[in-house]
């Protein structure tokens, strides 16, 4: 559940990325296109709920604490936080299973 995490995380902050391009070209380029905008806003908001589903799914799995689990999901709202947070659990070993952490 924790490598399902990581690659959620990861996809999330890379389809934000994606969307705040597709916004800069949007609305402050000197070309305007909102074709980045009309691609990446769908599939960011798919990643995006993946994200919430996996999160609440690996909190219980993994058997986060409460405040873990509320950092996941609050991650997911400012752009780019998912990564950092990710390495961070990593690092943690809040993404291994509740055995080999506590074993």
């Amino acid at each position: 559940m924790g490598r399902v995490f990581a690659t959620v995380a990861f996809v999330e902050a890379l389809t934000w990325a994606g969307l705040l391009i597709g916004m800069y070209l949007k609305y402050h380029a000197a070309d305007p296109t909102p074709v980045g905008v009309k691609i990446f806003g769908p599939v960011h908001g798919v990643a995006f709920m993946v994200y919430v589903v996996v999160s609440v799914l690996a909190a219980i799995r993994l058997r986060w604490p409460w405040w873990a689990a509320l950092l996941a999901l609050a991650a997911a709202v400012p752009p780019l936080v998912t990564l950092p947070l990710e390495w961070w659990f990593k690092r943690r070993g809040l993404l291994s299973a509740p055995i080999a952490r506590n074993g």
